[in-house]
């Protein structure tokens, strides 16, 4: 049994990312379906998913950097990657909010981890987060984090103390939730974002005790099941008061009229756009950025420091908030979202609904035309900025069709696919996920999809020819790293196989001629090449020159991918 944390060192923060990011996976469509304020889009769940892998993985390259040495990377750089990646990767409001959050406490956590330190990092957190809010709200994630805080409190306590106390101060608040925000109380759910830090606090909880924290019935009797995290759930019984998991009534003011410190009522409606960028400029800048977009709507918040802030608001005019960044400093990586039919915004009279459509991610402009000829409704996924599936839903929406078949692609994008057909399950549109891993596999998908067929034997079809397509890349190695084909230095090229980095190479030619042998070796009868913009149509070439000349019953077709994170994609089937 590995040895327990006496402090939070980077080990330990290691591990906390490792199990809050599994908490999330496995909860993300719970949370995303109690998800309704501040907008009921399903997919808070998938956001506080994304927001902590991209925590987990700032955390994970500080490690692999230190992979050659002999000790672990010292506490505050654990800590301070977490938040920045948390920061650059935030997803929505809850993300956003946990951003704020994760950055509160890595500020106390870089100077010790030890009990004093952690629940002094709690409440540093709560406050930065609530400060980030421009209105904020009781019965949300910020009640939740504040009440954490305040369970934590205490002289002389060791840190697993602080942990379950912070835990369990956490649950009990969660629970309270439906009586605090009238909407939660209406719909007979707690917090969706509450809920996710829950889940957060019990990997932190695990991370330092060896166990994960116990949890109670996932159902009671009479109660219809509104989870309230990995385990207990608040119900609602007939009466529609809501319980928790115990089975004790909760005390407290009737359902729909607890507080409400917020003028905006879900079902008045809201803005029409989610617009989330990320921000370089300087304080007093951001401190004058607030006032406008507060004025623009709403679900505003501003959180980082030190020059990079990321940026969460709901608002009529896209184009004003973006413009408002623009004044402040230089925005990037920037999100628009339409609401469509959840902000009751969409009042367009639309044609009758098409009966089947194909939507698919592609990576890249270049296969997005391609994917768009064949039919299909496409979704780009930019290098470092895989789609939320608020982006896949308003993808499976513009389809407009009643039965839609979505390629993600990517084997990272699973949990975020799900949520989307989830949600567009919902709406009432018949929607098969084919768990495509790659653009060439989806390529596949899409060269049999017909149409005129049935809806089972269509996504059959794509299945089959998705999984009969073994996918490859090349990529640009950024640093010495172990790989299952040896040590691969900063700057070479790795042959990708099925997602394993089979060949280690000196230049993009040689190792694209290495990996079609070795796959080919298996046998194969079409070859697809993916170019990125920056391969020269020779290379192609060579390599189409390469197939033909080696293995003479095997054809090869060529496309332009366009940007892409990948010099060359490769697919046989």
């Amino acid at each position: 049994m590995p040895q327990l944390p006496d402090d939070l060192d980077a080990v330990a923060v290691r591990t906390w990312c490792s199990l809050a990011l599994e908490a999330l996976g496995r909860e993300r469509a719970e949370i995303d379906a109690i998800n309704v304020y501040p907008i009921a889009d399903g997919d808070t769940g998938t956001n506080l998913y994304l927001t902590v892998e991209s925590a987990a993985a700032a955390v994970e390259a500080v490690f692999a950097a230190h992979e050659t040495g002999t000790t672990a990377p010292a506490t505050a750089d654990a800590v301070r990657a977490m938040a920045h990646g948390a920061l650059i990767g935030a997803r929505g409001n809850s993300g956003t909010i946990l951003a704020q959050l994760l950055r509160g406490m890595a500020g106390v956590l870089a100077d010790g981890g030890d009990a004093a330190h952690l629940s002094l990092a709690l409440t540093r957190a709560a406050a930065a987060a609530r400060q980030a809010v421009a209105h904020p709200v009781e019965g949300t994630v910020l009640t939740v984090a504040t009440a954490a805080a305040e369970a934590a409190q205490g002289d002389e306590r060791e840190l697993r103390a602080v942990v379950s106390a912070a835990y369990e101060g956490a649950r009990a608040a969660l629970a309270r939730t439906p009586e605090q925000l009238a909407v939660l109380g209406r719909a007979g759910v707690v917090d969706a974002g509450g809920r996710g830090l829950v889940a957060v606090l019990g990997a932190l909880v695990e991370a330092v005790t060896g166990q994960a924290p116990v949890r109670g019935p996932r159902t009671g009797p009479g109660k219809a099941a509104a989870p309230v995290d990995g385990g207990s759930v608040v119900g609602l019984p007939v009466g529609g008061v809501p319980v928790p998991a115990g089975g004790a009534l909760v005390e407290g003011p009737p359902v729909g009229e607890g507080p409400l410190d917020c003028p905006e009522d879900l079902d008045g409606g809201g803005p029409a756009f989610e617009v989330i960028y990320l921000l370089e400029a300087r304080d007093e800048q951001v401190d004058r950025l607030r006032t406008r977009l507060d004025a623009l709507g709403d679900s505003l918040v501003v959180v980082g420091g030190d020059g990079l802030w990321h940026v969460h608001v709901h608002v009529d005019d896209a184009g004003a908030a973006v413009e408002a960044g623009v004044e402040a400093g230089r925005p990037y990586r920037i999100r628009i979202t339409h609401f469509a039919t959840e902000s009751g915004h969409d009042v367009r009279v639309q044609a009758e609904p098409a009966q089947r459509a194909v939507v698919v991610v592609v990576p890249g402009d270049g296969l997005a035309g391609l994917c768009t000829e064949a039919g299909a409704t496409t979704v780009i996924a930019r290098p470092g900025e895989p789609p939320a599936s608020g982006e896949l839903v308003d993808a499976i929406r513009r389809a407009h069709a009643r039965e839609v078949v979505l390629l993600p692609n990517d084997a990272a994008l699973r949990h975020t696919a799900a949520a989307a057909a989830e949600q567009a399950r919902t709406e009432g549109v018949r929607v098969a996920l084919v768990p495509t891993r790659a653009a060439v596999q989806g390529i596949a998908a899409l060269a049999v999809h017909e149409p005129d067929r049935g809806f089972d034997e269509d996504v059959v079809a794509m299945t089959a020819a998705a999984g009969a397509t073994r996918y490859a890349e090349l990529a640009v190695a950024e640093r010495q790293s172990w790989t299952m084909a040896g040590i691969c230095q900063a700057g070479d090229i790795l042959g990708l196989i099925d997602g394993d980095v089979a060949v280690i190479g000196a230049d993009v030619p040689a190792t694209a001629r290495t990996v079609l042998d070795r796959m080919l070796a298996a046998g194969g009868e079409l070859v697809t090449l993916v170019l990125g913009e920056d391969v020269p149509d020779a290379m192609a070439d060579a390599l189409e020159k390469h197939v033909r000349e080696g293995y003479l019953a095997v054809d090869t077709v060529v496309y332009r991918g366009g940007h892409q994170r990948a010099p060359l994609l490769i697919g046989v089937e």
